[in-house]
């Protein structure tokens, strides 16, 4: 939108899309107006909506242009972004851009506009849940809340990896990251792509889905906070920070992700070894049951759920990969190592058709089997180097927690007779 465009919307006043609000400073710089908390409820209710734009340094009644004072632009940017950060929750993710347009006067004055996307969330503001209807916001009566609530869970939990992200454009891809997807012999690539669910057309724009920005953009957390894992592995058996030897947020592409938690695995577990007759390992994990755990992790977590990571902690004794979400359409524990439902059947089935997996000790072609025997493999291969058998542990419908147990050191290499 041009700045003429914006001063013809700002003209008409407000409506279910735009909000306009004048800006009052202290002599020292700080925001008194608007109050934060009514503010907070303007934007979610935005985003509750359909979403719209905020114009700040615009009086809502007058419709005229009172600006906000150049020294204090970022100063105000600051405070708007960290009441989007904690005054609502979920964080409500918007777009500022600082513009000028003239005052009553002509003379040209600074003003931020703020633009608002649909969420995929339902957000809670400081005064509790609204939503925009016509020209102001409005509180959600308990059954048209439980409505929102149901029609963005079943868009989350049902389809959510083939809804397009806000903010994010088909520039953002990574075109190396695109090269495994697309065949010259295929045609054209914008089409190849929304065959693969990888991008879904917005208004007549192709814009990336969930998946595409998981798989084809080199930063997911910038549009996709909670999409990252964090390691730590520690010396003893507790979760102590004195105890950490190292730790890390891994990021990036979920391929990468995958192989770093792999990595990072592999760099800190003791590998015990015997030379008489050649080398013979012997590690605490087997190999192929922790890539197929980290992978299970990736691929069938909840990225729906805002702010919760994958976490993996390593202690002396065993390896815990922490997985956001309950498992997925009815599958219990009791089931899940016999039946094979994907949560994210884009994310499974392009890990089982464009991800090779060229290492041998991993047993498999691609980084997911599509025949559905991950938990099988998970189970037996650390069942037999450990002697003890894997765990499985659903946490509040939250999380699913799998705990390896690490092998023994043999006896010979423990007490140095070999």
């Amino acid at each position: 939108m041009t700045p003429a465009e914006l001063l013809q919307r700002i003209r008409l006043g407000e409506d279910s899309a735009l909000e306009l609000k004048q800006v009052r400073l202290t002599d020292a710089g700080k925001v008194k107006a608007p109050h934060a908390d009514s503010l907070s409820d303007e934007l979610a209710a935005l985003g509750n909506a359909g979403g719209g734009m905020l114009v700040l340094g615009v009086d809502d009644k007058s419709r005229v242009v009172t600006g906000i004072p150049l020294q204090h632009l970022d100063r105000v940017e600051d405070w708007l972004t960290a009441l989007c950060t904690d005054r609502i929750k979920p964080p409500l993710d918007v777009l500022t851009r600082h513009l000028e347009l003239p005052d009553a006067t002509g003379a040209a004055r600074p003003v931020i506009l703020v633009e608002v996307p649909r969420s995929l969330w339902v957000h809670q503001s400081a005064n509790g849940y609204f939503r925009r209807l016509g020209h102001a916001k409005r509180e959600l009566a308990p059954d048209a809340l439980a409505r929102l609530f149901q029609q963005r869970s079943q868009a989350r939990l049902i389809r959510f990896e083939e809804q397009e992200v806000p903010g994010c454009g088909f520039d953002d891809f990574d075109a190396l990251l695109l090269r495994r997807f697309l065949k010259v012999e295929q045609g054209d690539p914008i089409a190849q792509l929304s065959r693969l669910h990888l991008l879904r057309e917005v208004a007549g724009e192709p814009r990336p889905t969930v998946a595409g920005v998981l798989l084809c953009t080199t930063e997911p957390a910038r549009w996709l906070r909670n999409a990252e894992i964090i390691a730590v592995a520690h010396t003893g058996t507790e979760n102590d920070p004195n105890a950490q030897i190292d730790a890390r947020d891994i990021g990036g592409p979920l391929d990468r992700q995958i192989l770093d938690a792999f990595h990072f695995v592999q760099r800190n577990m003791r590998t015990a070894a015997r030379k008489p007759l050649g080398r013979i390992d012997y590690p605490q994990y087997a190999v192929a049951a922790l890539f197929e755990a980290i992978v299970n992790a990736v691929a069938h977590r909840d990225y729906s759920l805002h702010g919760q990571r994958i976490r993996l902690f390593m202690y002396s004794d065993r390896l815990e990969i922490h997985s956001p979400g309950a498992l997925p359409n009815t599958l219990s524990l009791e089931s899940m190592t016999r039946l094979s439902v994907p949560r994210n059947e884009v994310l499974t089935s392009l890990f089982g058709r464009y991800y090779p997996v060229e290492d041998p000790r991993l047993g498999k072609s691609f980084l997911m089997d599509r025949r559905g025997f991950g938990v099988e493999t998970i189970l037996r291969e650390s069942t037999q180097l450990s002697g003890i058998c894997p765990l499985y542990e659903q946490i509040d419908d939250l999380e699913l927690c799998l705990t390896l147990y690490a092998a023994a050191m043999p006896t010979a290499l423990a007490e140095g007779r070999v």
